[in-house]
């Protein structure tokens, strides 16, 4: 029986995940209150029926209005670069941003909570089947600013759940793919690039892919279904790095990759990207340093929890990355 209709805050609507999430709110009719920055890009949210109300995550005055009168809130807005050039900017909005919400949500008294975390935060088993939500984790293991960030995030919330009943839904999205993804994220631009041809070579790693309307369905089974102080993988499949150049490469019939990259051949060629990306003014480089580091693991997760509690049920790999590929040359990306 479908639930009745809720007064939703959600952050995070102009981005990738939070544009899904809010469009699978809007379609079972709940009313959403979307909180955003003046300068972010609103093309995610041109024409949809929202309450828009602009405002920062440390800003309390903003948060104490965002949270008035709403049933649930969805925390999806997260600054997702592999590579910056401040990372205490990035502590800011990932870390102070998420407590400052959460306190401000409990302070309103909201009832359902769900915080998108990532799999960024979990341990890596190494092993075919991936990790789970039980995998051990540790700060020291975090590689980058991102990662480091979202695991004092989810551990804050997790702390303000023990400690005062903050009524939370934690998910741990893999990597999605597919439309609206406007910046792209690291993993979109490599979707575009290999789409275009131009990834002649791959290093030897794999990621858990998953479609980005599956996560935000995933999203909201876990506000309807998640148990309290639980956190459920919301993943895909499990994919070689190889494997995920062929499938574009067979969807594209462009030339899928040639060779094996040595990760001590990238890593000096990260290194140059990064220092030619402060002298160009700081925009993101293609290939990082952390993103090597990275890389020398295989990022594979498994999904079984959120499958079995959630009635979570995500599509296809091939079919994901199509529709990835579609939205990109749809949208001028795959241009020369």
């Amino acid at each position: 029986m479908r639930r009745k209709a809720l007064k939703i805050l959600l952050t995070g609507a102009s981005g990738f995940v939070g544009s899904a999430v809010l469009r699978k709110l809007l379609a079972q009719g709940d009313q959403v209150r979307v909180l955003i920055r003046e300068t972010s890009n609103t093309a995610n949210i041109a024409g949809l029926p929202v309450e828009i109300l602009h405002g920062d995550l440390n800003d309390s005055s903003a948060l104490k209005q965002a949270v008035k009168s709403v049933d649930g809130v969805f925390h999806v807005a997260a600054d997702y670069r592999i590579w910056v050039p401040d990372e205490a900017a990035m502590m800011r909005t990932n870390l102070d941003g998420t407590r400052n919400l959460m306190l401000a949500s409990m302070d309103a008294g909201v009832g359902r909570i769900v915080y998108t975390s990532s799999v960024a935060t979990l341990g890596i088993s190494g092993d075919a089947q991936g990790s789970d939500e039980n995998t051990p984790s540790r700060f020291e293991d975090m590689i980058g600013p991102y990662k480091r960030s979202k695991f004092l995030a989810e551990e804050a919330v997790s702390a303000l759940i023990r400690e005062r009943d903050l009524p939370a839904v934690i998910v741990n999205p893999s990597t999605p793919i597919g439309p609206r993804d406007i910046k792209p994220t690291p993993t979109g631009r490599m979707i575009v690039e290999a789409a275009k041809g131009n990834l002649p070579g791959y290093v030897n790693t794999g990621l858990n892919i998953v479609h980005v309307d599956d996560v935000a369905d995933g999203h909201l089974a876990a506000f309807d279904k998640g148990r309290i102080g639980e956190r459920y993988i919301l993943g895909g499949h499990n994919l070689s790095l190889k494997d995920i150049l062929d499938m574009v490469a067979g969807i594209t019939g462009r030339p899928g990759p040639k060779f094996r990259l040595p990760h001590g051949i990238v890593l000096p060629i990260a290194h140059i990207a990064e220092w030619t990306a402060k002298l160009m003014g700081n925009s993101e480089p293609f290939v990082t340093v952390d993103g090597v580091r990275m890389s020398k693991k295989y990022m594979y997760f498994k999904s079984s929890k959120a499958l079995d509690e959630l009635g979570y049920a995500p599509r296809p790999a091939e079919q994901s990355i199509s529709d990835a590929i579609r939205w990109f040359e749809a949208n001028g990306y795959l241009a020369s």
